[in-house]
């Protein structure tokens, strides 16, 4: 049975759920039974009267006046599974009761007589004691017809009547019923009960005693039984105390605050109120099924503050006369749908807080007086005369009158605070575990209170009475002591430390709106004193009070708060001032202070800006610490200013720049502390390399991992050459710092930035004038990674990466549903992968059985899947904060440019300023700036030209670099700044020295290096910015007189060259061996000019890299490391260093070649050659170990140990200890790697590859080695060519030779180019094979390689035993393999025949050897060793060992010439048959019980090849053991025996 009600304040719902059942029987022989229900409420139940609050099925009207049951037939003890819903009328009385009538259905109609017979009646009252009837009844049926006022009664305690009832089964229990109710009027909670009754009884006139369920309670008694059902309120069930939270607070609260007066006494509820608070937020916090909000708070006890609480409202007082007084009848209308539990689990998605204005509190409807007037139904309507009512309580409303205050008057806040600091035990560590609530009450009681007073415009320090005051006082020390005592505690403390910090924290945020700010500024002071008297753990401290002042410096007065203003005129106008913020003094003028001082965290600073002067020295602690989680704590401090930062910058009453010049003045120590932490910001040089090898896709991967122009002296170290690095840590004193991470570094630029741009232009420049050099280049150093933090990434790579995870995870999901859905194993899935025509990744619409979106799904990609208009945006937010940051950074050193004309150590400044320019010119940057860095750029060279030629060498070097760069840019507007800045360059260059070979030598080499490796590189741009140059030349009136337009025109013609040089390359982008030889060539071209051969050595590296071919991309950076070598080795003479090239043979023997063979080829006092930074000590360690590294991904170990030992005297000799740990940790690395994948590692496989034809040109009857990846297959390069050369020539042109006998070119096509492809081996003579003992010996160092070619003397390939011949021919390559190149030219050719004998020897020698290997390997493999026997040994062999034996040991040959061939042969199959048998019983020891049969399978055609073989393998040549010399025998006599040379000396005269 089911009622809603709705009244005006709160939604209210009752409703009943009636589950019927029977176990009676009536009629033995009956058809059925139904039962008929309806409620009434008076005895005479006439139809006519009944109420219509049976809900109806959707078939019919929406609510009935009755219901029948189903009828159940032939069962004598009928079951009912009817569930009947009845809303409840909003007034109930005891008359009000459920009747059930039941009849018995004849299925078979007599006629005249009626289908339905009357058996009888039951009925069930709804209200017993005032409260509704819920649960299981089991209740009697009335044969007969009831009597009047039945209802009055339940039908098991009907008294007894005249004439009696007939009962079935007498006065039994026949009938079950199951009755639950849902109401938000009725408690169904007997101690919710009794307080609301106990509290009505207070409320509205009754008559003592009061009966309260079956207990009757007198006046005296109310004050006893009430404070026991105060205490017992949290005793109640969790359902009906969430339904009734608000009431009960409500009333709890009015307990606390209004005094009572009982029997003529007045009664203190006040302690016991606040402990059941305390209780219940208590019980709804620890219950496991109510929600809480992102901080832990229960949302019902959030929504209940914020929407719900309001002061107690004073209570009326009690008429003292005894006339009756008659309550009106309320009005009967049911309640809406909208339940009160609805309204009570919404959750509170955000903190709600107090803000400076009082207003904001919520609106409060008026009291449900339809409730009250259902709760005061309970009670009778009688006269009263009572001595026990509320007395003159609270009146927090402003009264017309001037009557004095009650002396018993409370208000709500100063009680609460009361009781919250004279709590003890338990009570107080709850209250202070759930501070929020009770700070959340104090502070919207404070409010309500202020608005109700009238109080908003008195000033702050009258608003609350000092004991008030006080005890605020007293709850934040108490809480801080709290806090601080959980944090020495174990970790499981620490998070509810944290929260009861952040509520105090948000306490004292709303207090700065409603009390006097000097009074919480003073609250504030002294918790950081007390939790830093009280905490040794320095992280934590800093955590703790760091968001303490985050929060408090997130109040929307934050600036007025700090006194950021000037004058106090100029001061943006406060909603809600504070006296202290009116009547406070102006700050001084800048004109007062020293500018120095300005950017410093002084005393004063922190005196006048109180929260700034407290959240600045937090960062600055942070910065300086050490100790566990202090990377968090640095980004917590970082993330509080910037935020901070953020909300100035988009508030709209900081629009104005006058008011952002007084912000930026308020955050000016902020860069002091910068500065200081200029040590531990992020290394984002390091990460950008980094970052090149694991973005993108495999192949961009690996290029980027392997040259970079910065990689190399990144992996080296900076302490070689401290000006190429990216932060200069000569100037700071050395310390152990702890690193920030990237982001928390981009923020702390973020900020810095921020200052600079709106910081007064004027002050900053006469900051810098007055700053010593070293603070300066420091300055340049935070501006030199600003420039890495704001690079402009664009929006390809994040679309990209989006794309790729999107569609991997929707594929991998879709084929593990078909995999699931066809109950297929893993070998299914991998035959279907195998299957011709399924792609390896199909489309996205394919397989998409799962249609719903998961949330599994989802997440892995929720910031990845963006549409295409957030990427836009994305992209165009990064491209503005890029250009933005970089034209600050420009100002700035524009600024130190100025500053440095009066300084004498401009040049190290100038070259800091160029280094920063240098490094923004190679970002991605937008025309803007590049336009305005151009002209700064010229500026710059116009003014300290000739000081940036001399003394920055390696930076114009990489200016050149990068103007030619943009010199190639598809933007005009890019491409004429460049070319105007490249002139001015080169002329002031020559006026400078008057010969700028140096810079004609940067040029050529930065073109050289574009030319290799930038892959937007644009040619046909380029050559129109060449012609823009000589058009500047040309108009150049002042410099025609001199050699310089000749020196233009020959470094024009250089570039041409180059260009040429490009055009080739990429003719050649598809045959990556002749684009190699290419580059190779022009490598070559550079032997004398350092400089340009090794920047095409890296971009051959480049290239490798891209193809993986490690090894050969490490062996040009050996050669680049050798070449260096020679340099240093002519300019200096040190023990430590290597002398030239020769110390490198152990890596590669080819290394010889950058020898320097006379002084005349290299010469370092020449102007402009070797001036890259790769001719130092530190260019030279990062090539070693940039080559390592490339030696170790490609599986060549042990040439990582030879490339350290000429790494490590030089760390040794520069005592780089940390850098010697590292490496010797690699090499520990590289060690296990050898052991562990020794014979696993596959270097490469090799072909040899002829080419014939007029249509190759120059390739024409050229034989190459080409090195191909590991298991390469002669059809897969012969594909590889045949398709490329197809391409090139049609395919109807190109034709590969199968066989590799000797091709004869007259009978070739001339109009056709062919290709002869053979697999080849390394080969090695015999003594070579000693030293070659390691599988890494035998394919390292490879010049020569030989191939076979079997034939008969009729000219087939393929013949008998006894006629096949084998044709051996061996290849010499030029250099050996690996090289810098994949495929080396075949300088010399060796053949050798081998007769058939000899063939058979090689082949048994080769089944010999694979026999010792399968039985030596380590651990065993018996799957080799018995694939190996059973090719031995098998009797299925054809042309096997035995058949072997009989054509060629089966008789001694007749030529005696063959007699050695015939012994060798016979030995060898001695050998083979010791090893068989060896391999047979070692066989026998790894087999498995299974392999029994097999095994004695093996023995068999064992011990039957070796009988067989028996006969032929003892037979021997005679002639072959003839003495030569026939030794006469002599008597033993040890006395006269003759001396062995003695001997020999008579034999020798006696011949």
């Amino acid at each position: 049975m089911c009622g809603e009600d709705a009244g005006n304040a709160m939604p209210v719902r009752r409703e009943m759920n009636i589950c019927l059942k029977s176990g009676w029987a009536a009629h033995p022989d009956s058809s059925g039974y139904r039962v008929h229900l309806f409620l009434a409420s008076t005895a005479q139940h006439v139809r006519g009267l009944l109420f219509p609050v049976i809900f109806g099925k959707s078939s019919g009207p929406e609510f009935l006046q009755e219901v029948y049951t189903a009828i159940t037939y032939h069962n004598k003890s009928p079951d009912f599974y009817e569930e009947v819903k009845i809303k409840l009328p909003a007034k109930l009385t005891v008359n009000h009761h459920l009747l059930f009538t039941f009849y018995h259905i004849s299925c078979q109609q007599k006629q005249g007589a009626s289908v339905e017979t009357l058996l009888g009646y039951s009925w069930l009252p709804i209200l017993l004691n005032e409260r509704l009837q819920t649960g299981s009844y089991c209740l009697p049926v009335a044969l007969e017809k009831l009597p009047p006022n039945y209802s009055m009664h339940s039908a098991e305690k009907v008294p007894l009547q005249n004439p009696p009832i007939k009962w079935a089964e007498g006065h039994k229990g026949v009938f079950n019923i199951e009755v639950q109710a849902v109401s938000s009027v009725h408690t169904q909670d007997n101690h919710l009960e009794k307080f609301f009754t106990l509290c009505h009884s207070l409320e509205s006139q009754v008559t003592f005693p009061i009966r309260v369920m079956d207990q009757k309670i007198s006046e005296t008694a109310l004050e006893h039984e009430l404070k026991l059902s105060i205490i017992c309120l949290n005793s109640s069930r969790l359902e009906p105390l969430v339904l009734f939270l608000h009431l009960v607070l409500d009333k709890l609260f009015q307990l606390s605050v209004q005094p009572m007066v009982i029997a003529g006494q007045t009664a203190n509820f006040s302690q016991f109120a606040f402990e059941s608070v305390v209780a219940i937020a208590n019980s709804l916090h620890n219950s496991k099924n109510l929600s809480k909000d992102q901080h832990g708070r229960n949302c019902l006890l959030a929504s209940y503050v914020h929407y719900v609480f309001r002061l107690p409202e004073p209570q009326r007082d009690m008429p003292k006369s005894a006339a009756p007084t008659a309550l009106p009848d309320p009005r009967y209308h049911t309640y809406g749908r909208t339940s009160a539990a609805a309204v009570s689990s919404k959750l509170l998605q955000a903190r709600v807080m107090s803000s400076s204005n009082p207003d904001l509190a919520g609106t409060h409807s008026e009291a449900d007086e339809e409730v009250k007037n259902i709760m005061s139904s309970k009670i009778a309507d009688r006269n009263c005369s009572r001595m026990s009512y509320y007395c003159s309580g609270n009146n927090d409303v402003p009264s017309s009158t001037t009557a004095p205050r009650p002396a018993n008057k409370k208000h709500f806040h100063e009680e609460l605070a009361l009781q919250m600091v004279v709590s003890t035990g338990m009570v107080r560590e709850t209250v202070f575990k759930y501070a929020w609530f009770f700070f959340e009450l104090l502070v919207k009681s404070m409010a309500q209170y202020v608005h109700n007073m009238d109080k908003r415009d008195s000033v702050r320090r009258t608003r609350f009475s000092d004991r008030f005051m006080d005890d605020i006082t007293t709850i934040v020390n108490v809480v801080t002591s709290e806090i601080a005592a959980l944090l020495v505690k174990p970790q499981k403390e620490n998070e509810q430390a944290e929260k009861m910090n952040i509520s105090l924290a948000f306490f004292l945020y709303d207090l700065l709106s409603l009390m006097d700010r000097g009074f919480v500024f003073t609250l504030i002071r002294h918790y950081c004193n007390q939790l830093s008297a009280k905490l040794n753990n320095l992280p934590m401290l800093i955590s703790m009070r760091l968001e303490f002042l985050r929060i408090l410096c997130s109040h929307e007065h934050y600036l007025n708060l700090n006194l950021f203003f000037m004058n106090a005129d100029t001061a943006p106008t406060s909603p809600c001032p504070s006296i202290s913020s009116q009547n406070s003094s102006s700050c001084s003028s800048f004109q007062d202070q020293k500018i120095a001082s300005m950017f410093d965290l002084t005393s004063e600073y922190r005196q006048q800006h109180f929260l700034t002067g407290l959240l600045f020295p937090e960062l600055a602690a942070a910065l300086d610490a050490e100790g566990e989680g202090i990377s968090r704590v640095q980004r917590k401090a970082v993330s509080a200013i910037h935020s901070l930062l953020s909300s100035h910058d988009l508030d709209p009453r900081c629009v104005k720049p006058e008011v952002k010049v007084k912000i930026a003045a308020l955050y000016l120590p902020l860069v002091g502390i910068i500065l200081d932490a200029l040590p531990q910001l992020c290394d984002f040089t390091a990460m950008r390399c980094l970052r090149s090898r694991t973005s993108g896709s495999d192949e961009e991967q690996e290029g980027a991992s392997a040259i970079n122009q910065n990689v190399a002296l990144a992996i080296a170290g900076n302490h070689f050459n401290l000006k190429t690095s990216g932060i200069m840590l000569s100037s700071l004193p050395y310390k152990q710092y702890n690193m920030l991470n990237a982001d928390t570094t981009r923020s702390l630029m973020i900020c810095f930035l921020w200052i600079m741009k709106n910081a007064d232009q004027s002050l900053i420049r006469k900051w810098i004038a007055d700053l010593p050099s070293v603070q300066l280049n420091r300055i340049l150093d935070i501006l030199f990674i600003c420039v890495f933090c704001f690079e402009y990434k664009g929006k390809q790579s994040s679309d990209k990466v989006s794309t790729q995870v999107l569609q991997k995870s929707r594929d991998v999901k879709a084929r593990l549903e078909d995999a699931l859905l066809r109950g297929e194993g893993a070998r299914g899935e991998m035959m279907r992968r195998r299957a011709p025509g399924n792609d390896r990744f199909p489309g996205l619409n394919e397989n998409l059985r799962w249609k719903k979106e998961q949330k599994v799904w989802r997440q892995a990609n929720e910031k990845l899947d963006k549409t295409k208009a957030e990427l836009d945006q994305e992209a165009l937010i990064s491209g503005n904060l890029a250009t933005e940051a970089n034209l600050i950074i420009l100002d700035m050193q524009e600024n130190i440019i100025q500053a440095s004309s009066a300084l004498d150590c401009k040049d190290s400044l100038l070259g800091g300023v160029l280094r920063v320019l240098v490094r923004s010119l190679n970002c991605d940057q937008s025309t803007t700036y590049l336009t305005h860095c151009y002209a700064t750029l010229r500026a710059l060279i116009a003014k300290f030209g000739d000081l940036l030629f001399e003394e920055e060498v390696e930076q114009c070097a990489n200016l050149c670099h990068q103007v030619l760069h943009h010199c190639s840019s598809s933007m005009d507007v890019t491409r004429s700044q460049a070319c105007a800045t490249l002139y001015l360059l080169m002329r002031f260059s020559f006026g400078a020295t008057s010969n700028f070979a140096r810079v004609k030598m940067q040029v050529t080499m930065s073109l050289a290096f574009l030319v290799g490796r930038a892959p937007d590189f644009n040619e046909e741009h380029l050559r129109r910015s060449l012609r823009t140059i000589l058009a500047y030349l040309e108009e150049d009136t002042a410099m025609q007189m001199t050699p310089f337009p000749t020196q233009v025109e020959e470094l024009l013609c250089n570039l041409n060259s180059i260009l040429y040089d490009t055009v080739k390359m990429r003719e050649f982008q598809e045959d990556p061996e002749m684009l190699m030889d290419l580059m190779y060539r022009i490598a070559k071209s550079y032997q004398a000019s350092p400089d340009l051969r090794l920047t095409w050595l890296q971009n051959m590296a480049e290239k490798h890299t891209k193809r993986k071919c490690y090894t050969e991309a490490a062996m040009c950076l050996v050669h680049a490391a050798a070449l260096v070598a020679e340099y240093l080795s002519m300019l200096e003479d040190h023990s430590y260093l290597p002398v030239g090239s020769v110390s490198f043979q152990n890596i590669s023997c080819n290394v010889l070649e950058e020898s320097v063979v006379s002084d005349d080829t290299l010469s370092p006092d020449e102007d402009g050659v070797c001036i890259g930074q790769y001719f130092t000590e530190s260019g030279l360690v990062g090539l070693l170990e940039q080559a390592s590294e490339l030696f170790s991904t490609g599986g060549l170990y042990e040439t990582v140990n030879e490339v350290y030992k000429l790494v490590i005297p030089i760390l040794e000799a520069h005592r780089e200890f940390r850098k010697l740990t590292l490496t010797h940790s690699k090499l520990q690395r590289t060690f296990d790697s050898i052991v562990n994948k020794d014979h696993k590692r596959m270097f490469g496989t090799y072909f040899r590859v002829g080419f014939y034809g007029s249509k190759f040109g120059d390739l024409d009857e050229q034989e190459f080695v080409y090195k191909e990846p590991a298991i390469t297959k002669l059809p897969e390069i012969s594909h590889r060519l045949e398709a490329f050369y197809g391409q090139c020539f049609g395919a109807e042109f190109v034709e590969v030779i199968k066989d590799s006998t000797p091709v004869d070119k007259t009978k070739l096509d001339p109009h056709k180019a062919y290709i002869q492809i053979t697999f080849v081996e390394p080969y090695f003579d015999e003594y070579e094979m000693k030293d070659r003992v390691t599988y890494f010996e035998k394919n390292f160092n490879l010049r020569r390689f030989m191939y076979t070619t079997p034939f008969t003397l009729e000219g087939r390939p393929r013949g008998e035993l006894h006629e096949q011949y084998r044709r051996n021919t061996v290849l010499t390559t030029m250099h050996a393999f690996p090289y810098i190149k994949t495929r080396i030219s075949v300088i010399q050719k060796e053949e050798f025949v081998l007769t058939p004998i000899e063939v058979a020897i090689e082949d048994m020698k080769k089944k010999t050897l694979q026999l010792a290997v399968a039985i030596n390997q380590v651990p065993p493999d018996p799957k080799m060793l018995q694939m190996v026997l059973q090719g031995s040994v098998g009797a299925t062999v054809n042309q096997g060992p035995l058949e072997v034996a009989q054509v060629f040991l089966a008789e001694i040959p007749a030529d005696p010439k063959l007699y050695r061939h015939h012994n060798k042969l016979r030995l060898c199959f001695k050998e083979f048959i010791l090893r068989c048998g060896e391999a047979v019983e070692k066989n026998k020891r790894l087999i498995t019980p299974d392999q029994r049969e097999y095994q004695q399978e093996l023995k068999k055609n064992y011990n039957k090849l070796k009988e067989n073989l028996r006969p032929m393998i003892e037979r021997k040549i005679p002639e072959l053991y003839k003495p030569i010399l026939r030794v006469e025998s002599q008597k033993r006599d040890s006395f006269h025996r003759s001396s062995f040379r003695k001997c020999e000396t008579q034999l020798s005269q006696g011949s």
